[in-house]
């Protein structure tokens, strides 16, 4: 009877340990079971999206104010398009608004950082599923590299 008892109470622990592993991995993950709640979108054309991925982090100085939700090509100029989700406390971006394909770090994971632009009487703001005509592409390391020693061989000559 005792054997029983502390297998039951084993297995208990078991589980409870389980559980706790996939709440701090979702913790991490910075993505939680529910999502973010309600939200609104906005879509935003790019020359080059480099590494940025679908769920990645929109940023205003350094808080997330949404996520990425989609990334497709336009089929009449083949650019990229990508779709934001902002969250809907976040509703006041005028049309002034730019956004930056950016990288945390060096090599870290690249996010979409958004430059609110000035409210003013005169400026419109932007509606659901509006575009964002303000955007910078990602700087993509390869070709950073490449224009550097481009350049360092044109000196020398």
């Amino acid at each position: 009877m005792v054997s029983k008892k502390i297998e039951l109470l084993v297995g208990l622990f078991v589980a409870l340990g389980i559980a706790a592993l996939l709440m701090l991995s979702l913790k991490v993950a910075n993505s939680g079971i529910g999502g973010g709640g309600e939200s609104y979108q906005l879509f935003a054309k790019f020359d080059n999206i480099g590494g940025l991925k679908v769920r990645s982090p929109i940023k205003i100085g350094g808080v997330v104010v949404g996520r990425v939700s989609d990334i497709s090509l336009d089929t009449e100029d083949y650019t990229p398009v990508v779709t934001l989700d902002i969250y809907i406390q976040y509703d006041q971006f005028s049309d002034a608004t730019s956004v930056a394909i950016l990288t945390a770090g060096l090599l870290g994971e690249q996010y979409l950082g958004v430059q609110p632009g000035f409210i003013d009487e005169s400026v419109d703001m932007l509606q659901p599923g509006d575009f964002i005509e303000d955007t910078k592409p990602a700087l993509v390391l390869e070709e950073l590299i490449g224009q550097f020693l481009f350049s360092q061989g044109s000196d020398d000559e």
